[in-house]
């Protein structure tokens, strides 16, 4: 939307992350400021060691988080807002744009293992690992 409440679609030929107070060159020659709507999240605080253990039970569970110096932003949950109390966070709702980091693999990939041929098998001892032959 823009400013005024108006609609527009916006049609790039490759997918881009847009980040709040990026702009938008419009062919008529004007600029689209982005401005993230707010959402409500938690502030999650804590000491710095302290805090490195939440982020760390955070990404255990795949959550996206903002990391803002000595803050974490996650979207409002009361099941990891009282596993983050249980283990000695200081957590606090607020309403304000979200910008969750993008991750070491750059957003939705993943990293299944899977096989492409009909070689199926379970994985009990090596673990996944293929130092074996299918044969």
């Amino acid at each position: 939307m823009d400013g005024d409440g108006g609609e527009f679609l916006l049609d790039l030929p490759q997918a881009a992350r847009l980040a709040e107070g990026d702009g938008l060159a419009l062919a008529s020659g004007g600029i689209v400021r982005v401005v993230a709507a707010p959402e409500p999240l938690l502030e999650v605080r804590a000491g710095a060691s302290s805090l490195a253990q939440l982020a760390y039970h955070l990404g255990n569970r795949h959550l996206p988080v903002q990391i803002l110096g000595d803050v974490i932003l996650i979207r409002q949950d009361h099941v990891i807002e009282a596993m983050l109390i249980g283990l000695g966070a200081e957590c606090r709702t607020a309403l304000r744009p979200f910008s969750p980091e993008q991750g070491a693999y750059g957003g939705g990939h993943s990293h299944d293992h899977h096989h492409h041929d009909d070689d199926a098998h379970a994985h009990g001892a090596h673990g996944g690992r293929h130092d074996h032959s299918h044969g």
